[in-house]
């Protein structure tokens, strides 16, 4: 097979990024591809067969994108656009074709090192879901961003004043919804079961700023139990590690929507820690709102995990194992 040369011109801010720390991120691509890559100046060549080189080229000319819209470019974005590159033909993003709702096709101003770019088609698409649906629901396993893009979506709408508050709700069921016995304010008692969120919201809009704002009541926290009765209006909401919320609270959370407020549940359907696993209200919620004007899912897979390489394999295992012994399906239940 013929092997040739292809020249990429890259401005500086965009050959940092593609090339990575100590040249980590040119060395995964040219493992990735078998191809030869170098910094002949203001660029980058591409040496190997046609095939390889246009896969490379891809994925390079999408990294550049992220950078030129100022998002930092990690390892696990190259590990992304590789995996995209190799699993499906992608048009360029310099010139030609416009991308498929794909990984440089979508940005959210808010980053605090930078725009945050989705990864991943899927996550491309979870954002179009939240942007055009009242109730969104991003499910899948752990590690592909379902819960950190609603937190960056929600800290885009407060921030460009188009909600009044960023609400965050999550099931404590190792403490059974009674956080009484704990010591502290509600804050304290709910805080450690909601660290995953106040971790995405300290990288997206730093810790000063989450204080300044759950101070002023802009942010506000509170499990599941507390939300009966609400009205909701005019708010960001996350439900967040959904599986773990019962059916009837599903149905309680779901009608706290108020005027001018959207909402978005997240959780894993295969990692229900409640004690009758048949009673998870995501998963009931997902068989009865199918169809219902408004209300849009997205389904994230193993191949979307942007955690770690390592996360993406662990549950590729587990998924192989869960298929294994998943015995034949009963009639369903009535509800």
């Amino acid at each position: 097979m013929a092997r040739d040369t292809d020249f990429i011109p890259l401005n500086v801010v965009e050959l940092a990024a593609v090339i990575g720390p100590t040249s980590r991120h040119i060395a995964l691509v040219e493992d990735a591809f078998k191809v030869l890559i170098e910094q002949p100046g203001a660029g980058v060549s591409v040496n190997g067969s046609a095939r390889d080189r246009a896969q490379a080229r891809r994925v390079i000319e999408d990294l550049a994108s992220r950078a030129a819209m100022g998002a930092e470019v990690t390892e696990a974005d190259v590990r992304a656009a590789v995996g995209a590159v190799m699993g499906r033909a992608m048009p360029s993003t310099r010139g030609g074709p416009e991308p498929t709702a794909g990984t440089g096709s979508v940005a959210l101003p808010v980053g605090r090192r930078g725009a945050i770019v989705p990864k991943t088609a899927a996550q491309a698409r979870y954002l179009d879901t939240l942007s055009r649906c009242e109730l969104s629901f991003g499910v899948g396993p752990a590690g592909t961003g379902k819960t950190f893009l609603a937190a960056a979506y929600g800290a885009s709408l407060l921030k460009r004043g188009q909600v009044d508050r960023l609400v965050v709700t999550r099931p404590a069921v190792e403490a059974g919804e009674k956080l009484g016995f704990l010591p502290g304010d509600l804050n304290e008692k709910v805080d450690p079961y909601l660290a995953p969120i106040w971790q995405a919201l300290d990288d997206i809009l730093g810790p000063d700023e989450v204080r300044r704002r759950r101070d002023k009541g802009e942010i506000e926290a509170a499990p599941i139990a507390f939300m009966r009765g609400r009205t909701l209006s005019n708010a960001f909401i996350i439900v967040d590690e959904a599986q773990n919320t019962s059916r009837l609270q599903m149905k309680m959370v779901l009608t706290r929507i108020g005027e001018g407020s959207r909402m978005v549940v997240t959780g894993d359907p295969s990692q229900v820690d409640l004690l009758n696993p048949r009673d998870s209200g995501l998963v009931h919620a997902l068989r009865i709102l199918d169809g219902v004007k408004g209300v849009g899912v997205e389904t994230f897979k193993a191949e979307d995990v942007v955690r770690h390489a390592m996360v993406e394999r662990i549950v590729r295992a587990y998924d192989a194992d869960a298929a294994r012994r998943r015995p034949a399906p009963d009639l369903e239940d009535a509800d």
